[in-house]
């Protein structure tokens, strides 16, 4: 027995261990075969195509790219052409598929200085700004990939931008070998953008971009980086090329592909740049990104030792597409269309179409051909940049349920025997209908030495349910016409390059699809946020693209929140000892009837914490805040005792507002009860302990009505106190209560007095006006309500020093939280407001970007004259305005806080 029990357990382990063993290999296998979801796209190609729905935009409607070539280039065009195929040294085709603007680059965006961008071929400065631009449309900020390991495979095959650079000057020797090396090409972007996962640079000619998007799912696959960008460009910097292919008789006069045609002769050379973002479906799904579609198979072979170096073998052809279907698990029949090669040469494209028709077009059943097309015949041949073209011409079929016409089909090339198989070329566009499985396309590219790539693409899968914070807005935002106001955000490194996004977006908002809201989360969500910053506001696309439209301009409109907040609070909304936005909150003063009717009823935020508030002072009044805030309640009369909780609990709840659009405050300041706001967000105090010494406070100043007053006076404290001593005996028993600027001060003492102090200031040609409080604090009258006001307050217990810093007014410096008890509230109500001298401390740290959390603002011009007599560049930002309290206002807001640097 002992015997057989030892060969059970032998045999139990032996199959845990076979079954765990078998486990691994399915995973192993599953990885291997997991789908590679595309989840960006960015291109540029002839025909003014942008992007990537310029280029849909292109081929669904059948435009052709092809136009004469670039007189900005140096080539001497007159001396190029000759119709002789013989005559050496020159083309017999005029014209090609360009990017006029290829030369454009604005190098500071990507801190390279003029000098090397100089020496950069421009291929390395396009993959530079389309790899900015593919990561941005995949909704990834690119800084947010510095460090990770993202891979970059790039194809370039044309070489050429170093003999255009003739004698090297001293201004660019140093960086020419860089700036003309193809295997700068990837590892420039990598070090650009941080990114650590392999850099390669592929020259495999035609072929390239599909090499690399091959390469780049296998090292997807294989743990080698964990998102890639993978595609090709091509700059024809000379015309070299032209002139050997016209020696080889390889081009066609119109310099127009004619792919598959019965008019072929010959291909027509062409320029692009495109690439795509790849990430393994499931990393995609976790990390809740948008999959265009997905990469199911690919293959890359040689030709070998065949019928010559540089012709096509349709063998080779055969075997890369059915290796490439194997990859996939798929068969011919699971796929619906082809984007061919299809270079329009006489050779080449009937070799293509047998090794097609011997593939696809076997065991094609129910009327279902296998459709060809190229996008050579719009655009010409880009090259390097011709594989990822056709992708993103696929996946965006995929997406419209088109499949576009090629071009200059008159017939089909009699060169192939078409009735071997279920292939058809799409000489009209048709209908990419659902039947019953993914939409599936296969993409071909066949380089000139020989090296061929085939991919397998499929449909997205059906949208998975996506994280409540990643999901995108729906509801009426779908359409152009929304309920309030849409920010749209731009930004750019300098003015030019701000302008220049406004425009591009108007362009794109015009004809797209999405709606405004969704396109505004984008903007927000995946766009990096430079220096140079703007916000237009609209309530639909056409306002917006107005809006959009004048900020290109540089004109001014009400609908856009831009200018100088950016440079004026130095580009990033600090200075150098400080960090961050600074809550301000008045004293009394910023209250008016409906303050906060308009947020009580469109902002669920404010709302609810109004409610808090309303049950932290439920205790210690016998009225109700929000039957107050509605002019509901018979008790809400304006005594100070109902005024001050009041704007105490707006001020509390506009801070809350600001702080659910991401704006928290690194540094709070106070003006007299506004401490006690400035205390409760910065977490000094609970909102109970709040409520509390606001209202005993304010209660506690209804012992002195009708025996004080207090008037703002438009003076320096000098000047001030000069009107005062003037006035002698008719002014006894006035202080200063408040230097809340260098001409901005509060007196306070007996009517009489004061109203005597305002006349004098008046005669003298100097603003001042009598506040509407019937009580004189800040000054001597308060010490009769002291005792009563400690023992009516109790205890206060401040939290622990909190991370915000507090700016004191009654100190007129930064001060421990710690210290904020009851004897600090006293002297707050007692001693005169230093907010000026809190504000020169709030400069001195650094601090720059100023926002009122108050329903009126009423302590800018005090925080502007001190910046200004400091000479510290500074932005006040109000948060509502009298008669302005509703979301168009906060919107505003929200965008002037943006502009001037706080995200």
């Amino acid at each position: 027995m002992a015997d057989d029990e030892k060969l059970r357990s032998y045999l139990r382990r032996a199959t845990t261990d076979l079954r765990e063993a078998l486990g691994q290999l399915r995973d192993l296998e599953e990885r291997v075969r997991e789908p590679i979801a595309i989840i960006g796209m960015a291109c540029r190609y002839p025909g003014n195509v942008n992007s990537p729905e310029d280029l849909w935009r292109l081929v669904v409607n059948g435009e052709d790219a092809i136009s004469g070539q670039p007189v900005d280039r140096g080539w001497d065009l007159d001396a190029l052409f000759h119709p002789d195929p013989e005559h050496a040294g020159t083309s017999y085709v005029r014209e090609g598929g360009f990017l006029y603007d290829a030369g454009d680059f604005d190098a500071g965006f990507f801190g390279i200085s003029p000098r090397e961008a100089q020496a950069m071929d421009p291929q390395q400065r396009l993959l530079l700004e389309t790899a900015w631009e593919a990561i941005e449309r995949a909704g990834i900020p690119p800084e947010t990939l510095q460090g990770s390991s993202t891979g970059v495979f790039t194809g370039v095959s044309a070489h050429d931008y170093a003999t255009q650079l003739g004698e090297v000057t001293s201004d660019i020797a140093g960086y020419i070998a860089t700036g003309t090396a193809g295997s700068v090409a990837s590892g420039r972007v990598s070090y650009a953008l941080g990114l650590e996962g392999p850099a390669m640079t592929v020259d495999t000619a035609c072929s390239s971009s599909l090499v690399t998007i091959h390469m780049a799912c296998q090292a997807l696959r294989q743990d080698e980086c964990s998102m890639a960008l993978a595609g090709g460009v091509t700059v024809m910097s000379t015309p070299g090329v032209f002139v050997e292919f016209s020696r080889q008789r390889g081009m066609a006069v119109d310099g127009r592909c004619k792919p598959f045609a019965a008019a072929a002769d010959g291909t027509g050379f062409a320029e692009g740049v495109g690439l795509v973002v790849l990430e393994r479906l499931s990393d995609a799904r976790r990390n809740g990104h948008r999959v265009w579609a997905v990469v199911r198979g690919s293959a890359v072979n040689q030709d070998g030792a065949s019928n010559g170096l540089t012709a096509p073998n349709g063998p080779s052809q055969q075997r890369v597409i059915r290796q490439a279907l194997a990859n996939a698990g798929l068969s011919a029949a699971d796929v619906d269309v082809v984007e061919g090669h299809g270079t329009g040469t006489t050779l080449g494209d009937p070799i293509e179409a047998q090794a097609l028709l011997a593939t696809y077009g076997q065991g094609r059943s129910g009327g279902r051909p296998l459709w060809l097309g190229s996008v050579k015949s719009n655009l010409g041949h880009t090259q390097a940049a011709a594989g990822v073209a056709g992708v993103i011409k696929m996946v965006l079929a995929m997406r419209h349920g088109v499949l576009p016409a090629s071009l200059h089909v008159d017939e089909p090339t009699p060169h192939v025997d078409w009735g071997s198989g279920g292939v058809r070329l799409l000489s009209e566009a048709v209908a990419w209908p659902e039947v019953g499985r993914p939409r599936r396309a296969g993409v071909s590219a066949f380089g000139i030495s020989g090296t061929n790539a085939h991919v397998v693409l499929e449909q997205a899968p059906e949208p998975w349910a996506e994280p409540a914070e990643l999901a995108e807005p729906v509801g009426p935002a779908a359409g152009g016409k929304v309920d309030g106001v849409v920010p749209w955000v731009v930004s750019g490194q300098t003015v030019e390059g701000l302008r220049g996004q406004a425009h591009r977006l108007a362009e794109f908002a015009s004809s797209a699809g999405a709606g405004v809201l969704d396109i505004g989360w984008s903007l927000v969500a995946s766009r990096s946020v430079f220096d140079h910053r703007a916000v237009v506001l609209g309530g639909d696309r056409d306002e917006l693209v107005a809006g959009l439209e004048a900020l290109a301009s540089g004109v001014p409109v009400a609908g856009v929140v831009a200018g100088a907040e950016a440079e004026a609070a130095g580009g990033a909304g600090a200075g150098v000892g400080g960090s961050g936005a600074v809550l301000v909150f008045p004293g009394q003063g910023a209250q008016w009837v409906g303050m906060a009717v308009e947020l009580l009823d469109a902002c669920p935020v404010f709302a609810g914490r109004i409610a808090e508030c309303e049950a932290a002072l439920a205790p210690f009044v016998g009225w109700s805040l929000s039957g107050v805030l509605r002019g509901q309640d018979p008790m809400g009369s304006g005594g100070v005792d109902v005024v001050q909780p009041v704007l105490w609990a707006v001020m509390v709840s506009l801070a809350e507002v600001w702080a659910w659009f991401g704006v928290r405050p690194a540094a709070v300041v106070g003006h007299s009860q506004g401490e006690i706001a400035a205390a409760v967000v910065a977490g000094a105090l609970s909102l109970e302990d709040g409520a509390r010494i606001v209202a005993v406070r304010s209660q506690a100043l209804r012992a002195l009505s009708g025996r004080g007053a207090m008037a703002s006076i438009a003076a320096g404290q000098v000047r001030t106190g000069e009107l005062i001593a003037r006035l002698g005996e008719r002014a006894v028993g006035v202080g200063v209560a408040a230097v809340n600027g260098p001409s901005s001060m509060v007196v306070s003492g007996p009517p009489e007095a004061v109203a005597a102090v305002v006349a004098a200031a008046e005669a003298d040609g100097v603003r001042a006006r009598l506040i509407d409080v019937d009580y004189a604090s800040h000054g001597p009258q308060v010490d009769e309500i002291t005792d009563a006001l400690v023992e009516r307050l109790g205890e206060i217990s401040p939290a622990e020093a909190t991370q915000v810093a507090f700016y004191s007014s009654v100190t007129g410096a930064r001060i421990d939280t710690t210290t904020l008890d009851t004897d600090y509230w006293v002297e707050n109500l007692r001693r005169p407001v230093r907010f000026e001298t809190a504000m020169e401390a709030v400069f001195a740290d650094g601090y720059r970007v100023l926002i009122e959390s108050s329903p009126h603002p009423v302590l800018s011009l005090g925080m502007q004259e001190t910046s200004e007599r400091l000479d510290v560049p500074a932005v006040t930002v109000p948060t509502l305005q009298r008669n302005q309290g509703g979301m168009t206002q906060l919107a505003h807001a929200l965008g002037r806080a943006f502009t001037a640097g706080i995200t």
